[in-house]
């Protein structure tokens, strides 16, 4: 597919999805990204800003040296010349012109009033920054895109100036001039209108750049399309500042899958799932559960009643098949679970129980009277199989048995509150007694508590808690509040969450730390 030809897909989250509060990225973390973003087969990945900072300079700097992007083109981000000065002069366009990347996207403004306040200058001047510097680029080989920065508040305060910047900028060789919406305030309806009046008015290519500010980024960018804009911006995640940019993914998911149009090279849609993740992995902002397409609710049923049409058939409650952007189907168990659901997550867990009407009944039940206590299955899939087990084989799996547990936690003026732990337990024969210490008494409880089932079951050494989740149930009650404790534990390749409810907030984590552990066995064991 022509990744470069008549669609572009041009992602952005390296420079303007950076800019998101609290997100910070090294060198190495671009790096990695943009490899990723390759893997999803956009057709263009903007680096940063060579020149403005030492760490977009550096990024294209290594990019040439380690990037082998398969599908992308990498592009450099940058301001018009400065008023006054040649562009062949200014530092900043040199540096764009050296960072090595083929394609140069350029700011440029759009809105007399940031013309005359923020650049302090004339709007015919503004007009030969754009010219010059697009020549200049041009002439040294490279492609020019140019950013229309605030373009449709430009366009309602001085249509005939913010069109005239466009045609400047497609007559001086600009391959496309993308339509941004800085502030993210328009509506679909508006935004296919002044689409439709720029192809019309200017005949240049068009692209779109949406923000979010009024939950409209991902529509808006389908109107631009609709309009006839043939060029996309967002980023992966719908990173970017204030409420972000339009989700990428979403984008060109609902153009191949909802209006077969085909943007991404053939199969790779596959892969947004997958690759969606893994960068919010590295950017260390947790993917929304409820991310259309991608989050891991995307595709979940709770009711009882979806989940009976869905036994009959997947599509009477799902707009798609998950598998074409790389999901899956979860059926949630709760105390709205009907048979169908019961029977359903456990087909999905490894077990056919539709002939077996009296079990699923007696599992349904058990479900539903524990959520009554102030337990959760939907976000505990391994304590609910723990518990399906139990039902299924007539005993819950265990691997050791607890003879008694305590925590003390002890605090002197001088010094930080240290917690100790000592745990009895008979595990394969052998009696262990064992004493762990922590910064608190569910840290020095788990220490304890795995490396005496480590001493039996060596597998445990690569158990690990990565996160921890406490919710008091009666906030009326006080610190006598029933509370629910949901762990999650890792081996390294794959983690799972197991839950605990007590009046006693340590009650509840040990109970849910006993449930990881003895899940983790089990997975290893099988």
């Amino acid at each position: 597919m022509d990744l470069q030809g008549s669609f572009h897909v041009y992602d952005t989250t390296l420079r303007d999805g950076a800019q998101q509060e609290g997100l910070n990225l090294s060198v190495a973390d671009k790096l990695t990204i943009a490899r990723q973003l390759d893997g999803l087969g956009v057709g263009y990945i903007e680096g940063g800003w060579p020149g403005a900072n030492p760490k977009d300079t550096e990024f294209f700097r290594r990019a040439a040296q380690e990037l082998d992007l398969r599908h992308a083109r990498l592009a450099a981000f940058g301001a018009t010349r400065r008023a006054g000065v040649a562009a062949a002069d200014d530092p900043l366009v040199a540096a764009l012109r050296d960072s090595g990347a083929s394609v140069v996207t350029l700011v440029a403004k759009s809105h007399e009033r940031h013309v005359e306040l923020a650049l302090r200058t004339t709007l015919e001047e503004n007009l030969a920054m754009v010219r010059d510097t697009i020549t200049h680029l041009r002439d040294s080989g490279q492609t020019v895109f140019l950013d229309a920065e605030h373009f449709f508040d430009g366009y309602r305060s001085n249509r005939a100036y913010a069109l005239e910047v466009l045609r400047t900028a497609a007559e001086a060789g600009a391959e496309v001039v993308a339509l941004c919406d800085t502030n993210g305030g328009m509506l679909p309806d508006w935004v296919s209108d002044v689409v439709r009046d720029v192809i019309e008015t200017t005949g240049a290519r068009v692209g779109i750049h949406c923000h979010n500010d009024t939950g409209c980024a991902v529509a808006n960018t389908l109107a631009a399309v609709d309009a006839g804009a043939t060029h996309v911006q967002g980023t992966i995640n719908g990173y970017g500042e204030r409420t972000g940019n339009a989700d990428l993914v979403s984008v060109v998911a609902n153009l191949e899958l909802k209006l077969d149009r085909q943007v991404l090279p053939a199969g790779l849609l596959s892969e947004a799932t997958r690759i969606a993740h893994a960068v919010a992995e590295v950017t260390n902002f947790p993917p929304a559960s409820r991310q259309p397409y991608v989050g891991t609710s995307a595709f979940a049923h709770k009711a009882g009643l979806h989940a009976s049409a869905i036994k009959v058939d997947p599509n009477l409650y799902q707009h798609m098949d998950p598998v074409g952007v790389g999901n899956d189907m979860r059926l949630l168990v709760s105390d709205m679970a009907g048979r169908a659901s019961i029977e359903l997550k456990g087909r999905e867990l490894g077990f056919d129980l539709s002939g077996d009407r009296e079990l699923v009944t007696r599992v349904t039940a058990r479900v539903k009277e524990l959520e009554q206590r102030g337990y959760t299955f939907e976000a505990a899939d391994a304590s609910f199989e723990l518990l399906l087990v139990e039902e299924v084989e007539g005993r819950r799996p265990s691997y050791f048995d607890i003879e008694s547990w305590r925590v003390i936690t002890e605090t002197s003026p001088a010094a930080e509150a240290v917690s100790e732990a000592t745990v009895k337990l008979r595990a394969e024969g052998v009696r262990y007694v064992v004493t762990g210490e922590g910064n608190g008494p569910v840290n020095a409880l788990d220490a304890a508590l795995r490396t005496a089932i480590g001493q039996a079951f060596p597998e445990v050494a690569k158990f690990e808690l990565i996160d921890y989740k406490v919710r008091i149930l009666d906030q009326g009650h006080g610190t006598d509040a029933i509370t629910r404790v949901l762990i999650e534990t890792t081996d390294g390749e794959s983690s799972w969450v197991t839950v605990g409810v007590g009046h006693n907030v340590i009650e509840a984590s040990w109970g849910a730390l006993v449930d990881g552990l003895t899940f983790g066995l089990r997975r290893h064991q099988r």
